[in-house]
């Protein structure tokens, strides 16, 4: 089986590569990362526009490789509810037929440092890096491992989105 990914982000090929084995296993899988364009701004503002971040980087993974079994697209976004800004990402994940299976993470609000600093124009990775002291902590554990002391990471609740993606493939009543 060929997966081609829509990222070079080690936290999101680690992510892929778990959802695949625990939903395929003993499957023979080759991962090919690469690189396309989401459609979307740099930092997705919305649910919506990180939803359709994750499935056009999903189409264009699969034009640029069109030979594969699989097309994964990954988009993390942020969007504002009430009074707090929420992380999340989106998984697109299509299939040779054009079927696209899809699922959310789990939401995370983040503290007011980082907020102030998304609203000022900084991107979550680098206002995370800013107020944890950390550097480049999108590709390890995010802001879900910054805020939950490794309990969560980037990587888990992606694996777990991932999984979930993964069911209009893998179970018949679909």
């Amino acid at each position: 089986m060929k997966v081609v990914i829509a990222s070079r982000n080690p936290a999101k090929l680690r992510a892929v590569r778990e959802a695949f084995s625990l939903q395929f296993p003993g499957e023979s899988i080759e991962y090919f990362p690469a690189s396309v364009d989401s459609g979307v701004s740099d930092q997705p503002r919305s649910d919506d526009e990180t939803r359709v971040g994750a499935r056009t980087r999903a189409r264009n993974a699969s034009q640029l490789m069109p030979d594969a079994d699989f097309w994964v697209g990954l988009e993390g976004g942020i969007d504002q509810v009430d009074d707090y800004l929420v992380a999340f990402a989106w998984m697109a994940v299509q299939g040779t037929t054009g079927r696209i299976g899809e699922a959310r993470t789990v939401t995370l609000p983040l503290p007011p440092a980082v907020k102030a600093l998304v609203d000022d124009g900084m991107e979550l990775g680098e206002a995370n890096d800013t107020v944890f002291a950390t550097v480049n902590s999108k590709h390890r554990g995010g802001a879900f491992g910054l805020l939950t002391s490794g309990i969560y990471t980037r990587e888990s609740v992606y694996t777990e989105a991932l999984v979930i993606a993964l069911v209009p493939f893998v179970n018949d009543l679909y």
